[in-house]
């Protein structure tokens, strides 16, 4: 099974490349005739993303995973997020408001964290009225980073599983310091009054 697997994995990582590929030509045809494509060039960003976190799930939930954690300024994280996800929702008549009191560098793995914070803004964004939240603050020793939207919040808690929140706890267990990981929360109310998702790492 897990040669099938893996050759599963190669073509998802194939397509997404291709995808990428396909983004900057049309970022180019932009350029070269004075034309906005914006909203195209998202969609297949979105899908490549969603790709991607594919391969996350892939490689996260294989035996013996593991993460590459480095020291990162969480701030310049939660700005190349609104940089990946503000003008879509303008678009879209949704302000994305980010609030980071977090000074100092933290241990994550920089990559998946942000296509987490990434992927939990667009889930937002698809239920907010008017407003997403993307905060990040440092609670007894805890990395705490919350995005909030004032949509109309989960119908259940807990929501039906997925890959997204299934990707999401195993990668916030594998950020462990001595005997505390990392993990996951939902609720409703929050700053804005709609869905808040919380992710805690040590």
């Amino acid at each position: 099974m897990q040669p099938i697997l893996d050759i599963l994995a190669s073509g998802v990582h194939d397509a997404k490349n291709q995808l990428l590929l396909a983004e900057s030509l049309i970022a180019d045809a932009e350029k070269r005739h004075g034309i906005d494509l914006g909203e195209a060039r998202y969609a297949i960003e979105a899908a490549a993303g969603r790709l991607s976190r594919a391969l996350s799930a892939y490689r996260l939930l294989g035996d013996g995973a593991r993460l590459s954690p480095v020291p990162v300024i969480v701030g310049d994280l939660c700005d190349e997020v609104a940089l990946d996800q503000r003008r879509h929702l303008a678009a879209r008549g949704i302000a994305l408001e980010i609030r980071c009191t977090v000074l100092d560098e933290w241990p994550l793995d920089r990559e998946l964290v942000g296509d987490l914070l990434n992927n939990a803004v667009q889930n937002a964004g698809r239920y907010a009225r008017s407003r997403v939240l993307l905060r990040a603050d440092q609670e007894d020793g805890w990395l705490v980073l919350r995005v909030e939207d004032d949509g109309p919040g989960y119908a259940t808690l807990p929501p039906p599983p997925g890959v997204g929140l299934l990707v999401a706890g195993k990668l916030a267990a594998l950020h462990r310091r001595r005997d505390r990981l990392g993990s996951v929360d939902l609720a409703n109310g929050g700053e804005t009054g709609g869905a808040v998702f919380t992710v805690r790492l040590p």
